[in-house]
């Protein structure tokens, strides 16, 4: 379902420090996390996405979210931008 949020999405920004700042901007509409990445690094974008109110869904795999953003390598947090 998410992976086609993705899809559908006229803008999104893949990454973490990329995610946060779009977060703290608050241009986020919508924060995806791939649940096999490492807390360690989500841990960060998914405090300021609750702080902001920020829905936050999550997927299983960080290799589709990738593939799904349309890069070759796998992809831990995705923002769709509003």
């Amino acid at each position: 379902m998410s992976y086609e949020k993705v899809l559908q999405a006229k803008r999104i920004v893949i990454g973490t420090k990329q995610t946060v700042k779009a977060l703290k901007e608050g241009s986020v509409q919508e924060l995806i996390i791939a649940s096999d990445a490492e807390p360690k690094v989500t841990a960060k974008v998914v405090s300021v996405a609750l702080e902001l109110s920020v829905p936050v869904l999550y997927v299983e795999s960080m290799k589709k979210l990738g593939k799904a953003c349309g890069i070759e390598v796998g992809a831990s947090t995705v923002a769709i931008i509003r």
